[in-house]
């Protein structure tokens, strides 16, 4: 175990071996079958391998483990296929655990695009699904395009631009693809500045956020991230104020609501419910909905022509010369990748806060 520094905090490295098998096992012990177990906790430690600290084991006990307690998964949830197409399947998860569903749900879209160039699986009845770049990668690892989509199901997160009450969840959206070696290209993002959960990773360890996350109810910039969950400030959307661009992020997380919970009939954002709201976050993230697209590249093109392509556009963008001498140019999820290749080797870095929670959990007793 080994103490580092980040950003100014103290961090502690655990083997990720050591990390993955205490999720597995207390996902394990709740019910899931091992075999979704493991998945699910390659999922949710995917957050520490790559720097998401927001989409982590910071949410072991806030997130994943009350679902559990409180009913609102499923642990031996069996999705079922309500229309199959061939090409493109309905799926209802039957509150399944996110994190594993979003998973198979790509391998099954892959499987559905290796047959007919591209597959599509739209999901209900789902809970959150962690880092949406996790589930989109599955795709890049089999030389496909993925994209993922969630909505928040019921919970309304953020505002409509000149809207005085929260609407949308942050709505994430992901793009993975092949790109160089051992770094494909991995977008992954919220279309609000960022998630909730970065919000409360900097709440949990006093720090300030900075300006352009938050607004007070006259527009104003918020940095103190624990206003967020006391009410009194709202997360904003990509781009700031409607002048700088808000409704390019809020048209986003629409075109998300759009294909991952009405195309399949989960929960909606934008519904009744959602005019009794105070002006706060409000609801609850069930019933989420997932859009899951895989294409092959390869039906299309064939002899490998695609791979040739993403591999001089990938490195004609690193090849570019920086504006600055210390500067370098990359694409997303080339520093993912870094990231993630070290973490393998030195241990995932946890917050001290998070190693605290997980080591009550078990973690370093063999448990």
């Amino acid at each position: 175990m080994t103490l580092l520094t980040d950003d100014l905090r103290e961090r502690i490295a655990v083997p990720y071996a050591e990390l993955h098998a205490l999720i597995a096992d207390l996902f394990a012990e709740r019910g899931t079958p091992p075999h979704r177990a493991a998945t699910a906790a390659a999922a949710l430690c995917h957050g520490d391998l790559c720097g998401f600290d927001s989409h982590g084991a910071f949410n072991l006990t806030r997130l994943y483990l009350p679902l559990f307690a409180s009913g609102r998964t499923a642990p031996d949830a069996e999705p079922v296929i309500r229309t199959d197409l061939g090409a493109c399947a309905l799926v209802d998860a039957r509150r399944a655990l996110g994190l594993w569903a979003a998973a198979e749900a790509m391998d099954s879209a892959t499987d559905r695009a290796a047959r007919h160039g591209i597959g599509l699986v739209s999901v209900r009845g789902a809970t959150h699904f962690g880092c949406a770049g996790f589930h989109a990668l599955r795709a890049a690892e089999r030389g496909m395009i993925g994209v993922v989509a969630s909505n928040c199901g019921g919970q309304r997160i953020a505002r409509p631009p000149l809207g005085a009450l929260a609407m949308l969840g942050t709505n994430p959206l992901s793009v993975a693809a092949p790109a160089l070696d051992d770094h494909p290209f991995l977008l992954d993002m919220s279309t609000t500045v960022v998630p909730t959960g970065k919000v409360r990773t900097a709440a949990s360890s006093g720090e300030t956020v900075p300006a352009g996350w938050l607004s007070d109810d006259a527009g104003g910039a918020v940095t103190d991230p624990a206003r967020f969950d006391a009410g009194s400030a709202h997360l904003r959307w990509l781009g700031g104020d409607p002048a700088t661009g808000a409704y390019k992020g809020y048209g986003l997380g629409l075109v998300v609501e759009l294909l991952s919970a009405l195309l399949p009939g989960a929960g909606l954002g934008p519904a009744p419910a959602a005019l009794e709201g105070t002006g706060g976050p409000h609801g609850t993230d069930d019933d989420i909905g997932f859009f899951v697209l895989a294409i092959a590249p390869d039906l299309l093109r064939p002899d490998g022509e695609f791979a040739a392509d993403a591999r001089t556009l990938f490195r004609t963008l690193v090849d570019c010369p920086p504006a600055a001498a210390d500067g370098e140019v990359r694409y997303p999820g080339w520093w993912e990748a870094e990231r993630a290749r070290e973490c393998h080797r030195t241990g995932v870095p946890l917050l001290p806060q998070v190693h605290r929670e997980l080591v009550e959990l078990g973690l370093g007793t063999g448990a």
